[in-house]
């Protein structure tokens, strides 16, 4: 049984008597409000309390209105290795499902939902803190304010009135556009609001330095400076040099005369991965991949090691990186710059070319990487392995080797990788790809200027390939040697119900599926491929569907968990993985490197026992799920910017659902589903019609000065639209909404409005 679902099945069994009165009425049970308590909240209010005089100030059930964040489906600037294969669901870039639900309209909502109660909190995760705005209680109440957070799902707080700006009962009106933060202190079960606490302010909303603080404090993102004691664990005197007694330990790993190099994005200055490959012969390879030696540098138990545990993973930004470990760690003694001695931990491999693993070994190593390649330069040797390649057209190579040298290294690894795609593909494994943005910032004011798709191409897959294939090495190495406190990464299948709804949803859509296993859909999803507009459009679509279907990847302590059926990684259809190849960003990775070490006799085992590393995998879960929420929203932000500052923009969308009243549209070039309201069309009518196969909205568009008839337009499920995104408010700068064009407007219906994304793109910037 999984480890959460064992603490929930014990609690349970000891607190099934329990009641909500017996919960702690504390400050950390702020959400902790039980529902039959739900009309007495309504009816009573604390003394001194401002009654709620505005329509706003109610909670009103609105179903459509819940869809007030937009779901993204990627973000950039995360240095790509196996983080693309393990699904939407375990990537830096990745996509929230439940982020994609989409409610119902209130006419559509049949079935009874479930109650339950709160009966204890087993651990606080929530700080309850957020970010919002300012404003007086209509009825001016001098001891109260009221703070609006920006995220819909916290309530509104009270705050007093000593915590406010001193200006700010007298003229509140200067402060509207002001960014603050607030902590709920506690709420009474006789308030209908919380009592918060009001922090400090961050400055003007709708800036992307105030927002992006307020995100960073909203999800527990710790950006602050290392300590003098944090750091205090690292070398001090630069330039650092290998000592010599480590490099005659590492003597039978010695790589420095090899041909090792780097492929990394263009701008990444933190390189924790690197490759070598050797023709021996024969048809087969000796093949090399060499990850960044953390664990020399960070100690178990150290005061860096207490920062690096906390804040687990490195959070990309579109505009910053807020690094896990210092500088001086990810971008000088770590990273496998070029022609510099750096340390490494090595999975080597003899590999036949079409795939196959005659052996493999590990072990602590010492390479230097000859040059750093970008994704672009080793695309371009796949793309044209024929040609004649200058070395100006490269960066700088060590000498003893040449560009010709580099040339067909890359296309070795890339035709092993491909026949390792294949039998991966072959084996079961699914692959759902997202749209990512990447952004060009206007490097004297940092507001975005223009966007692009960032496109996945073969020498990202080469790289990907050689990731996993360590990852799933590596796990079992780990696992057979420390079976109760391996650090692994499963991947659980999608609940049945939610299964069976997608195979419900695509068969009344005339597109059948196939989930009863992950590569039976991938096997479906690849017989809607195409290269027309419309396939492709469609084809997203139904990535979409699939993606709100996926659970989350999550770490954890193999000790705590009974059955080796629940290790199973359902995407990458392996029993046993985890991650190994980014220690620079990750800290799962670090003890990963620790217990690996051990394995070799490197090094005692990790102290600690399975519920400790739990405790810990526990850790890395939340924070990499709130690091993938920042840099969606931080994407988010960054588009909404875009659009206030260059918008209209006209992009192609499909629709994903249609409600009585709205429908939800999938901007196609962007990744983003938003809702279009029918209320906020130029429409004379709409009819909605519901089978038990399909929904569809019949739009009657107003006839105007523009166009003198009446138009009749068809809404239903995977219909393409015209898309205009403009921003909703002035007042509300980083909110947008999408339109869509009048169908007379629009050559023909039916075609998507851009001829790829890339055109779209180029047209951006």
């Amino acid at each position: 049984m999984p480890p959460k679902e064992k603490v929930v099945d014990e609690i349970t069994k000891q607190l099934q008597q329990t009641t909500v009165a017996d919960a702690p009425a504390t400050a950390d049970n702020t959400n902790a409000i039980a529902t039959d308590q739900a009309e007495e909240l309504q009816q009573n209010t604390v003394p001194d309390e401002p009654s709620a005089v505005e329509n706003n100030d109610v909670t009103v059930s609105d179903p459509e209105g819940q869809l007030s964040q937009t779901t993204v489906l990627g973000v950039p600037g995360v240095a790509d290795d196996d983080v693309a294969a393990d699904l939407g669901t375990d990537s830096d870039v990745g996509l929230l499902a439940e982020d994609t639900t989409i409610a119902e309209d209130t006419v559509e909502v049949t079935k009874a939902q479930r109650i339950g109660k709160v009966v204890a909190i087993i651990e606080k995760k929530n700080s309850g803190a957020s970010t919002g705005n300012l404003k007086m209680f209509q009825d001016n109440n001098p001891k109260w304010a009221l703070f609006c957070p920006a995220d819909s799902r916290m309530p509104r707080i009270m705050v007093p009135i000593s915590d406010c700006p001193p200006e700010f009962s007298k003229r509140p009106e200067d402060f509207a556009k002001t960014l603050f933060v607030c902590r709920i202190v506690e709420w009474r079960v006789t308030s209908r609001y919380p009592t918060g606490h009001l922090a400090r302010s961050l400055g003007e909303a709708g800036e992307i330095e105030p927002e992006t603080e307020g995100i960073l404090i909203r999800y527990g993102v710790d950006d602050s400076e290392f300590s003098e004691q944090a750091l205090a664990c690292l070398p001090q005197t630069m330039p650092w040099s290998i000592p010599e007694s480590e490099l005659a330990a590492r003597h039978e790993f010695d790589f420095r005369k090899e041909c090792v190099f780097t492929i990394d994005p263009a701008t990444a200055r933190d390189l924790d991965d690197a490759l070598h490959c050797i023709h021996l012969g024969d048809g087969i390879y000796e093949i090399g991949v060499h990850i960044a030696d953390v664990s020399y540098f960070l100690e178990d138990a150290t005061a860096l090691d207490q920062v690096a545990r906390h804040r687990a993973v490195s959070v990309y930004l579109v505009q910053k990186v807020i690094p896990m470990l210092p500088r001086l760690l990810c971008e000088q003694l770590c990273s496998l710059n070029p022609d510099e001695d750096r340390l490494t931990f090595s999975v080597v491999w003899r590999i036949t070319e079409d795939g196959t693993i005659l052996d493999e070994k590990f072990g602590r190593s010492v390479i230097r990487s000859c040059v750093k390649l970008s994704y672009d330069h080793a695309q371009g040797f796949i793309k044209q392995p024929d040609r004649e390649w200058s070395p100006s057209e490269l960066p700088p190579i060590s000498t003893g080797f040449t560009v010709e040298d580099i040339r067909q290294k890359v296309l070795d690894l890339n035709k092993i990788a491909v026949n390792l795609r294949k039998q991966r593909f072959d084996n079961g494994a699914l692959r759902l790809d997202q749209i990512k943005l990447q952004y060009t910032l206007d490097k004297e004011t940092g507001l975005p200027c223009g966007y692009s798709v960032y496109e996945q191409k073969d020498s990202n897959r080469l790289i990907e390939e050689f990731m996993l294939l360590a990852n799933m090495a590596v796990a079992n190495k780990i696992y057979n040697a420390y079976p109760e406190i391996a650090l692994l990464r499963r991947h659980p299948q999608p609940p049945e119900k939610m299964l069976d709804k997608l195979n419900d949803k695509c068969a009344n859509l005339e597109v059948p599926i196939d989930a009863s296993t992950s590569g039976g859909l991938q096997a479906s999803l690849a017989r809607y491929e195409g290269d027309d507009e419309l396939s492709k459009a469609r084809f997203l679509a139904l990535t979409v569907l699939c993606l709100k279907s996926m659970q989350q990847a999550r770490y954890f302590c193999t000790g705590c968990i009974d059955d080796e059926e629940y290790f199973q990684h359902y995407a990458l259809s392996v029993p046993f993985y985890t991650h190994f190849t980014s220690p620079i960003r990750r800290y799962a990775d670090v003890m990963v490197h620790r217990l690996l070490a051990a394995s070799l006799g490197y090094c005692d085992i990790p102290a600690g026992s399975k519920d400790s590393v739990q405790k810990q995998a526990d850790q890395c879960n939340d924070r990499k799920s709130n690091s993938r929420t920042v840099q969606e929203l931080s994407s988010d932000m960054f588009f909404a910017v875009f659009v206030k500052e260059c918008g209209p923009l006209e992009e192609p969308g499909i629709v994903m659902n249609v409600w009585n009243k709205s429908f939800d549209v999938l901007v196609l070039n962007v990744g983003m589903i938003k809702r279009v309201y029918c209320e906020q069309l130029p429409l004379k009518e709409t009819t909605f019609q519901k089978d038990a196969k399909s929904q569809q909205l019949t739009l009657t568009w107003a006839a105007d000065e523009d166009h003198p008839q009446e138009t009749t337009q068809v809404i239903k499920t995977f219909s393409t639209v015209p898309c205009v995104l403009k921003t909703k408010h002035v007042n509300e700068p980083l909110k947008w909404t999408v339109h869509i064009k009048h169908p007379e407007d629009v050559s023909d219906q039916q075609d998507i409005a851009s001829s790829d994304q890339q055109d779209s793109a180029s047209a951006h910037k």
